[in-house]
């Protein structure tokens, strides 16, 4: 039998909602978004509150990408974007109603400029994301916000997510979203990508988490996820650690915490750091890599070198010579894996050589830790440990 719910009930039930966050917003859209909502046969459909009462506020922050691009035909999955091709924040808010049953949506509007030429340009740049990194914590800061979502292209957005998870000063969500096929494209993941992460962004359980990345339904952390696919929808994992949790079609689901230090216990917090950060290069390691390398980047000043090494993060070629010269002129070197799975070790051979093992982190984020780390002015003992913490 039928029967329906006062609005007193719904909002009664809104912190269960927020629990629950999305299963029943489905329900309701489907069933419609009148003042009652009726159960269908014996499978009764959670009571929600109406769009906007007792829901927790997200932000959500575009810094453009593929999640904010239209192409010239549904079918067109490959060639978009560029000038009088971007989709603005609110464009998603207005294509996507359901989101009010989630969370009290706002937008701010982040992306880099357009090219005038109507080019892709160079992509994200290190001062544009501090810029947008400044605005986030100033979102966080405001009492009223509960969690904030930020859209950003896929190419890049595991450096930049990483990055805010070291510098954000905050136990509230923040959610990092994108997408491999744009909006205007058929089957395009855009749109369930950016609700999900809404919802994850609006769930209590994900406070405290760090940053974190939310597509295809999976939530991994900022530290250890990354790029896996050029096209393909699963294009995100953890190579090493896995997920964090899921976010299913009746609730968000975690089932691990990352243990390594980051936003409210880092150390390097936005406030503190200098205008521009200490240059830090990567080298990758192959058969016969040249050791001239070396001596380009260190007439241009660079402070710390990444080897992305063979095995287990070994140099390979002229690199040996190289990497001595560079530590001759001060320069802090660091090893990874090209791998992209298990830990550089800090064994005996390492230690003699001066080199510091990079545990896990893929060799771009492990850049951006070192940047950070010599920002600080940290010596080459305290960058060791900066490697073991985070």
């Amino acid at each position: 039998m039928a029967r329906t719910h006062s609005i007193d009930d719904r909002i009664s039930r809104r912190d269960a909602l927020r629990r629950t966050v999305f299963g029943a917003a489905w329900a309701g859209t489907i069933l419609g978004s009148g003042a009652a909502l009726h159960t269908a046969h014996a499978q009764e459909i959670p009571k929600v509150a109406p769009p906007g009462v007792g829901l927790p506020r997200v932000v959500l922050v575009s810094m453009g990408g593929t999640i904010a691009s239209k192409a010239s035909s549904r079918l067109n999955l490959n060639n978009y974007g560029g000038k009088g091709n971007r989709v603005a924040p609110e464009d998603w808010t207005g294509a996507l109603p359901e989101l009010a049953l989630i969370a009290r949506v706002t937008t701010e509007d982040q992306r880099p400029p357009e090219d005038p030429s109507g080019g892709p340009g160079g992509g994200m740049t290190t001062a544009h994301i501090r810029q947008v990194a400044a605005k986030v914590q100033a979102l966080v800061d405001d009492p009223s916000v509960d969690g904030v979502v930020i859209t950003h292209g896929t190419n890049t957005m595991a450096e930049t997510a990483w990055f805010m998870n070291l510098v954000l000063n905050t136990a509230k969500p923040v959610v990092f979203v994108g997408a491999q096929r744009p909006w205007s494209g058929l089957s395009g993941d855009g749109p369930l990508n950016l609700i999900n992460a809404v919802r994850v962004a609006a769930s209590p359980e994900a406070a405290g988490k760090g940053v974190l990345h939310v597509m295809n339904q999976n939530i991994n952390a900022a530290r250890d996820v990354m790029k896996t696919s050029a096209y393909r929808v699963e294009a995100f994992r953890s190579p090493d650690l896995g997920t964090l949790g899921v976010v299913d079609p009746d609730r968000v689901v975690f089932h691990t915490a990352p243990l390594r230090r980051h936003t409210r216990a880092s150390e390097f917090h936005l406030a503190g750091l200098p205008e521009a950060l200490p240059p830090v290069e990567v080298l990758y390691g192959y058969t016969d890599a040249p050791g001239y390398l070396f001596d380009a980047m260190l007439s241009n000043g660079v402070k710390g070198i990444i080897i992305d090494g063979t095995g287990a993060g070994a140099l390979a070629g002229g690199q040996v010579d190289g990497v001595k010269r560079a530590q001759a002129a001060g320069v802090v070197v660091v090893a990874t894996t090209r791998t992209r799975s298990g830990r550089v070790q800090d064994t005996q051979r390492r230690r003699e050589a001066s080199i510091l093992p990079g545990d896990n982190l893929q060799p771009e984020k492990a850049r951006i830790l070192l940047q950070l780390a010599l920002a600080k002015g940290l010596g080459f003992e305290a960058i060791r440990k900066i490697f073991h913490d985070y």
